[in-house]
């Protein structure tokens, strides 16, 4: 069969892209941030590219007939540290204009697969009911829907859960053999299941449980995705490090020393995060993990969300920001990756990014086998 065909939409620098790989065509792409826009046209060139808003697509903008449609919509009003407006914000809201341009196609043009990509508070952000909201609205399609939980730890050294939301045609024939009776750890959470049981009759009735087979083992080391010397942050000076460790609480200095004591060189991560001391009050504190994994990339809302490096070699102890090349590594990107120069508008866009493995492990896991199961004659006499 020829590649599938794919529409990318919310699509930042083109991670789904990257992750989909050389086995799929690309058709169509949207973003409405110029900056992106640059970044996606940078790495893939103009041909597919349209830059401006979800909601003023028609269904003219979109060529030929995509296999998928990925939507990676803006998380911003889902997020645990968001401001709660969930579905009805302004941001996260753009999933309505996902869901107009697919609704407004013909059926016969319908994607036979739609991904919908977001952080996992999507599934308990308003108690639940935007969760709800997101399966209702796209069972409505006519599509049978399903969700996993991946996080690129089992891929990359980087903590970053996210919610994959799996939509099929409901003439699929592959269903049966891509998905299971029940849920199954690691794909399907605790706090997936227990969204799954908020949802009605009508939008289980949808419901398939994906399967995946177990992740291999994670062979990548933080420190070896770490550059001596980066071109776009510096080292700190002694005395910008040594008041980063005077925001270690008691339990964070404990895990210094066991890495100084430990007489080898040791890469940890550090965030900046406002606490309540024992009074009560907000303070500032900074917080380090040796256990080789980085944690979730964000986008620079503030120096807080700005992750730091440090690195122990015995007595010695150096700190910097994460560069953006190490963060395009611990998203899964090539070095060839072209990055804006801005570092701001780098760490911006990898923060809103994809995983890039995580991607590929799902396109080469279920929605390739759900497509090549497909019988193409029995699918379009359903049609």
């Amino acid at each position: 069969m020829d590649k599938p065909g794919f529409y990318e939409f919310f699509a930042g620098g083109g991670m789904a892209r990257a992750g989909l790989g050389t086995d799929w065509q690309c058709l169509f792409a949207n973003d409405f941030d110029p900056k992106k826009g640059d970044s996606y046209r940078a790495n893939w060139g103009e041909a597919e590219f349209h830059l401006g808003d979800i909601h003023k697509l028609k269904v003219q903008d979109l060529p030929g007939k995509a296999d998928l449609a990925w939507a990676s919509f803006p998380c911003q009003d889902l997020s645990l540290a968001g401001n709660g407006a969930g579905l009805a914000g302004e941001r996260s809201g753009a999933f309505w204009g996902f869901w107009n341009i697919v609704n407004a196609l013909p059926k016969a043009r319908r994607p036979k697969l739609l991904v919908i990509e977001n952080v996992t508070g999507a599934l308990t952000s308003n108690g639940g009911a935007d969760f709800v909201e997101l399966c209702r609205a796209l069972s409505s399609l006519g599509y049978l829907i399903g969700a996993l939980t991946i996080d690129a730890a089992n891929f990359l050294p980087q903590s970053r859960p996210r919610l994959f939301i799996v939509c099929c045609l409901k003439a699929l024939p592959g269903v049966a053999d891509a998905s299971q009776s029940a849920p199954a750890a690691p794909w399907h959470s605790s706090a997936l299941v227990r969204a799954v049981e908020q949802l009605p009759a009508h939008a289980k009735a949808s419901w398939r449980w994906w399967r995946l087979p177990a992740p291999v083992l994670n062979n990548a080391l933080l420190s070896d995705l770490i550059e001596e010397a980066p071109g776009d942050v510096a080292w700190h000076t002694r005395e910008e490090t040594a008041r980063l460790v005077s925001l270690m609480s008691d339990a964070n200095l404990q895990k210094l020393e066991a890495a100084k004591a430990a007489g080898k060189r040791i890469v940890g991560t550090i965030y900046r995060r406002t606490r309540l001391d024992e009074d009560g009050r907000k303070v500032q504190r900074a917080e380090v993990r040796f256990d080789g994994v980085a944690g979730c990339l964000r986008t620079p809302g503030g120096g807080s969300s700005r992750q730091f490096i440090m690195v122990v070699e015995k007595a010695r102890v150096r700190t910097r920001l994460l560069s953006g090349r190490e963060a395009a590594r611990l998203m899964g990107l090539p070095d060839d990756y072209i990055l804006p120069a801005r570092y701001n508008d780098a760490y911006h866009l990898l923060g809103d990014g994809l995983a890039v493995p995580a991607v590929k492990y799902l396109a080469e896991n279920l929605l390739t086998k759900i497509l090549l199961s497909t019988s193409f004659s029995t699918l379009a006499a359903a049609e």
